[in-house]
């Protein structure tokens, strides 16, 4: 049985970014759909939820009013996409503030071990502390050992 957890972070500061050997931008539709949707399947091929998209699932999410391609962030080597987070803000609860969302964070497995989950998830961090947000969170197989380890050294819990 697949059991998937909600941890959270508060977003009082901004994390410092480090060097690195690969760019972060954020997705531009025009480019990075079929891209974005290639690297996508091949991270989570085995997922339940976040594999095998089509390209009609991710003109679904583009089409929800939380999306935004200035909170979708690419790392990027050359031209390739090499990992990516994408954010998502909750600003429909009731009584309650928005909070920010890592919405899917993913690695190809050809370039994994490089900081690349880290960075594109700091990037992603910064930007909702930037919007003004107060609280993100996430959710996680509780089995995925090497999200949490990455998680939990961001500060969620």
């Amino acid at each position: 049985m697949r059991h998937i957890l909600k941890i959270h972070r508060s977003l009082t500061d901004p994390l410092p970014t480090a060097k690195r050997e690969y760019a972060l931008r954020t997705f531009d539709p025009a480019l990075d759909k079929e891209r974005w949707l290639d690297l996508n399947n091949k991270i989570f091929a085995h997922h339940p939820d976040q594999g095998n998209w089509a390209m009609q699932d991710l003109e679904n999410r583009m089409a929800e009013n939380w999306f935004d391609p200035e909170g979708f962030f690419f790392a990027v080597k050359g031209e390739e996409v090499v990992g990516f987070c994408w954010t998502k803000i909750h600003q429909d609860f009731v009584n309650q503030e928005p909070v920010g969302e890592l919405y899917v964070v993913g690695v190809d497995p050809d370039h994994a071990h490089q900081g690349i989950g880290r960075a594109v998830s700091v990037a992603a961090i910064n930007y909702l502390v930037a919007k003004g947000l107060k609280h993100s969170m996430l959710y996680v197989d509780a089995d995925n050992e090497k999200g949490l380890a990455l998680y939990t050294s961001l500060g969620f819990n």
